[in-house]
Order: C-alpha cells, then structure tokens, then sequence
C-alpha cells in the first residue's frame, strides 16, 4: 500500500508558520517516508468505504489534538468564522488558546482512497492520500467535528466528500465536542 500527501493535508499539517498545533520534529518528507515504512499499529475503519484511519505509535514531538473542557480552562476558548479554503464558506470554530497540552502517544492517520481525491480534484499517483491527522494519547478516533459531517454532507461543491449525515454519529460527535476542544497558540 503506498501513500501520498496530499496538498491540502500538507498545507493544514506543516503549515509555514511552525505553529505548535500541527505536526512538530518531522518534515513532511520524512513523514510521508514512515508512514510507507512503518506498519500502523491498527487500521480503523473511517466514516465512508473510501476512508481509513491509520494508527502509528507517535514519533514526533506533535501533541495531543484536543483538550477536555474543565472549570479551569473553559475561559480560555475562543470562537470565531473561519473557512479552511478561500473557497469555503466560513463556520463557527472553537478552541483553546493559553493551554499545553501533553505530547501525543498516537498520531491517527485519515486517508481518502485515489478514486475519492480524484472526485474532490485532488490527483495523487499512490493508492491512498493522506487528508489529515488527528493526534491522540489513545489509540481510538476522535470523533469528526459536527460541522465536518455537516460539510461533507453538503458535497464536493462546499468543500465535503459527499457522504450523507449519519445522524447517530452526529449525536456521538455534538457528545464529544461538547466536552472538547482543539488548541491554538495564542496570537503574538
């Protein structure tokens, strides 16, 4: 199986800036290297046929994705309209900023097979694209955002895969985030 990453992965998981919240010690070169010669620890099945997420044992200094809201931290979430792509539409995102989480025990790799980057314009020549990662301290997904499903429900024309709502997972997800948030550092 070989895989590739994707553009829009690398722009979201080795941004220019060097911000803290994404991949850290490890180019994405060297990324992509591993995760072609490094048999994950467990292959989860994703949300749709075309999708799998691919668990490895953590190998760089990337911290975990999420913090749990407490009464000691639930005054430094932040909210804002943000859009991934110039493309998008903007939604409603939450996350911390002030807070340092612990470093990741996982790093779970989302892929999309060929045939689906290729509906959604993106051409890779491997089998599989690397669309994301979600940095954990268990080996287990953390539930997509409820505006993710919401978005992919809308089709590849907003920036989705297509796939309808699973209303269940939903209701999973709403359960999660509700009690999670993602972390930014805070601006300078």
């Amino acid at each position: 199986m070989s895989i590739e990453l994707t553009q829009f992965a690398r722009i979201r998981l080795f941004p220019c800036s060097g911000r803290r919240n994404a991949i850290d010690g490890c180019s994405p070169k060297a990324f992509q290297q591993h995760l072609n010669e490094v048999t994950p620890v467990k292959v989860l099945e994703g949300y749709a046929p075309f999708c799998q997420l691919r668990v490895y044992r953590n190998w760089t200094r990337t911290r975990c994705t999420t913090v749990a809201i407490t009464p000691d931290n639930a005054q430094l979430l932040k909210s804002a309209y943000e859009a991934r792509t110039r493309d998008e539409l903007p939604v409603l995102n939450r996350w911390f900023e002030g807070v340092s989480p612990p470093l990741a025990s996982y790093l779970i790799v989302i892929v999309y097979d060929r045939e689906q980057l290729q509906k959604e314009g993106e051409s890779i020549a491997a089998e599989w694209g690397i669309v994301g990662c979600m940095a954990t301290d268990l080996p287990e997904e953390v539930p997509m955002a409820p505006i993710t499903m919401m978005r992919n429900a809308l089709g590849v024309d907003e920036g989705g895969s297509g796939v309808p709502l699973d209303r269940d997972a939903y209701r999973r997800s709403v359960e999660f985030w509700s009690t999670h948030a993602n972390w930014r550092e805070a601006p300078p």
